[in-house]
């Protein structure tokens, strides 16, 4: 997608806030494209969620408490749905991204929206996944070997592709499609017909929650309904580099050696409030709305349905074991159900799943921190460019994992618990700002609606409940 330049004179737009950062120029919004050319952002989000929740996290609870808290699983996946749209708003109409937006209402959240990032997601409970798939695939092996290979594979492939995004779209997008052929596999084969009975009678159960698994599992698993953490607030930067409304006046991040670092800031613009622009904006909210739902909503809630299903037809009502033992013994319940190609089908998927999804997280980690380093703190720094801030950061994420697989810690349940739980503080803070940028700060014909308002103060309530509840309980209050 051909990025967009002006080499009219430049104006100030007083409609978005200049009191923390530079103010942002008025530029004209491009044509809305269609549905087919705006394909992407939703896949990379979908895809690069999978490998935890869907493929973990959701089949752990429905193996160990049955299929009544799908409910959560829908409620937590539309909320995510009008997050991520929420986030493009923010970008679709300044090229800024959703964090660099929440800067311009107080210059501190920068760094507190790395730091978000980063430790969550320092711990590698996704490659160490992917190591221990493996492991059941060929019989053995090394995982801690395995993980670093994997994790020198995911850190030579993001700072190598010369236009990062597009390695993105292409990988996620690969992965998205192995997943689709295992859950028709698994519908057809796996999943006992009687099984679909028992998900829709689990929705009789909402409101409900199973005591025979931990909450820290459970509030992990409605955290990474979709894009857990700071995860969905990375959808608008890879609408930016889409080059989706005005994204398109913003440089996308390249390769330091292999890519060509284009001009420009990832300080934004705005465009005039003319009837020709507003209609240009509706335009593209209405085809990213309908990119987001067909690809990431769909795609998410579909996999978390199908892998529960297939978790609770193969393993409910048995012990199948700690941590990742409950894959193996899924695993091996499918072989002797289908056959043996299909246990190895199931484990390939997840190590394809989770490999996946470690390389979205350190690519939106990576993505969140440079933008966020060279709008706030290296903006008039000209070798510190976004692209090497970028591939630096991914550098830091390879040491220090291999810093914590050395020490000991492996285990990829605990590490994905410890993610998600974190994430779920992230996720309550972050939707109360949305509410502040795209309902407060933005001009009449393109803020927040009342519905969406409505929609994201109950955002706010759910992952604040979850995150207090988690607290306490792993403090111990609740006894037991």
């Amino acid at each position: 997608m051909a990025r967009v330049t002006t080499g009219s004179e430049e104006r100030f737009a007083p409609e978005i806030s200049s009191k923390h950062l530079p103010p942002v120029t008025y530029r004209d919004i491009p044509e809305p494209l269609s549905l087919r050319r705006i394909i992407g952002p939703g896949v990379i989000l979908a895809a690069g969620g999978i490998g935890s929740g869907e493929y973990v996290l959701w089949p752990l609870v429905a193996q160990q408490a049955g299929l009544g808290f799908l409910w959560a699983a829908l409620f937590g996946s539309i909320i995510m749905f009008f997050i991520g749209t929420e986030c493009i708003r923010y970008t679709l109409s300044t090229g800024e991204t959703v964090i660099t937006g929440f800067t311009r209402l107080w210059k501190p959240w920068w760094i507190g929206f790395i730091l978000m990032a980063l430790i969550p997601n320092l711990w590698p409970g996704y490659a160490t996944g992917t190591a221990t798939t493996l492991t059941f695939i060929f019989g053995g092996g090394n995982v801690v070997v395995i993980t670093v290979l994997a994790l020198v594979a995911i850190a030579l492939s993001l700072t190598l592709s010369p236009v990062v995004y597009q390695f993105m779209e292409k990988a996620e997008g690969l992965m998205m499609g192995i997943m689709l052929l295992f859950l028709v596999f698994a519908v057809i084969f796996g999943i006992r017909a009687e099984v679909w009975g028992d998900v829709v009678t689990g929705f009789g159960e909402v409101g409900q929650i199973p005591g025979d698994i931990s909450f820290p599992v459970l509030a992990g698993a409605v955290a990474f309904a979709g894009a857990g953490g700071t995860g969905i607030l990375v959808v608008s930067n890879y609408v930016r580099d889409k080059g989706w409304g005005m994204g398109a006046h913003i440089p996308r991040i390249v390769s330091p050696i292999t890519g060509h670092e284009e001009p420009g800031s990832n300080i934004g613009h705005f465009f005039e409030q003319n009837e020709e622009n507003i209609s240009r904006w509706k335009g593209w909210w209405r085809v990213t709305n309908w990119e987001q739902f067909l690809t990431f909503f769909l795609f998410t809630v579909v996999s978390i349905f199908v892998m529960s299903a297939l978790a609770y037809s193969t393993l409910f009502g048995q012990n199948a074991g700690q941590d990742f033992e409950f894959i193996r013994a899924e695993g091996e319940a499918l072989r002797e159900r289908v056959g043996a190609w299909f246990m190895v089908f199931f484990w390939l998927t997840g190590t394809v799943a989770l490999f996946s999804t470690n390389l979205a997280v350190w690519d939106q980690v990576s993505r969140i921190s440079a933008d966020a380093m060279k709008a706030n703190w290296l903006q008039e720094n000209r070798f510190w460019s976004e692209s090497k801030l970028y591939a630096t950061i991914i550098v830091f994420l390879l040491v220090f994992s291999v810093g914590v697989l050395v020490s000991g810690l492996t285990q990829p349940v605990v590490l994905l618990v410890i993610v998600s739980v974190l994430s779920g503080i992230t996720s309550f803070i972050y939707c109360a700002l949305i509410i502040q940028l795209n309902r407060f700060s933005l001009p009449n014909s393109i803020r927040m609606g009342g519905v969406r308002l409505a929609v994201m103060s109950v955002a706010v309530l759910f992952y604040g409940f979850f995150f207090v509840v988690t607290v306490l309980d792993l403090l111990g209050v609740f006894g037991g």
